[in-house]
């Protein structure tokens, strides 16, 4: 088994700030737990660091200890990470690129999903993400997507298989508006959207998602992704690989106006 997971280090940093302004004060634990309505060992566990600080006790202890706004000002780095960490380097790639051709085995690729299926997805994650990180994250994912619409001169294609259709993430009320988008946004200029249909022998296609990038410089990175990890490719004999398979992907799928034909029968079957 693996060593259990340890709680971030902004809690541990924040609790012990929480801590030494209290002592400086003069300010027990007992005082601060009762001024913040909190049991003493919620209190403890917070200055610890073994429990997340709550913007109630960093405005309590702010108050009680006369720190000014310095520890209420670590609220900021106690907010939930936009991204899994190990996808932290394809996000910061895909801000900057200027082409990216994007393949996707089951899901709905995020730079095309709706609020509510990223929402469904986010929301049954394994293990259970809270309320702040699940809304941070679909925050995060929707902020993405202006770049389809905002950078017109950046190139997406979208490859699909059919799979990812018949998921039926969150039932047909979700999967409906989310196909009906997928038809809006092949309609912009720079944004192709194609589906790659089961039975093609699309054998490429099964082994997973992958994803090409082209910075403003030109350079070509790859990436792709799995339960828990992600890796970025710059090596040219890695992307040229993985730039092959998605070649023989495209070469198999639907044209762009029968993937939105095939899309919108999906729909009407719903």
């Amino acid at each position: 088994m693996g060593a259990p997971a340890q709680p971030p280090m902004a809690w541990k940093y924040c609790g012990d700030q929480i801590k030494r302004w209290r002592a400086q004060a003069g300010v027990t634990r007992e005082q601060l737990s009762r001024a913040a309505n909190y049991d003493i060992e919620s209190v403890r566990s917070m200055e610890a660091g073994r429990r997340k600080p709550s913007l109630k006790l960093l405005e309590t202890a702010d108050e009680l200890c006369d720190a000014r706004g310095l520890l209420v000002g670590a609220q900021e780095y106690l907010k939930p990470e936009k991204f899994p960490t190990y996808s932290q380097g394809y996000t910061d790639a895909e801000a900057r690129a200027i082409a990216i051709n994007w393949y996707e085995g089951l899901l709905i690729p995020g730079l095309l999903q709706t609020e509510q299926y990223a929402r469904e997805l986010l929301s049954h994650s394994c293990p259970p993400l809270d309320d702040e990180t699940v809304d941070a994250r679909v925050a995060a994912r929707l902020e993405r997507q202006e770049k389809l619409q905002n950078s017109p001169t950046v190139m997406f294609g979208f490859v699909i298989y059919e799979a990812a259709f018949r998921s039926m993430v969150g039932g047909p009320d979700c999967m409906r508006p989310q196909l009906h988008h997928l038809i809006e946004a092949g309609q912009l200029r720079n944004v192709t959207v194609q589906v790659l249909p089961i039975g093609r022998g699309a054998y490429t296609g099964l082994g997973g998602s992958l994803i090409l990038l082209e910075s403003p410089e030109h350079e070509h990175f790859a990436y792709i992704e799995g339960q828990e990890t992600g890796v970025l490719y710059a090596d040219s004999n890695k992307v040229s690989v993985l730039t092959r398979r998605h070649g023989m992907i495209c070469s198999q799928a639907l044209g762009v106006e029968d993937s939105a034909a095939f899309i919108e029968q999906v729909a009407e079957e719903l």
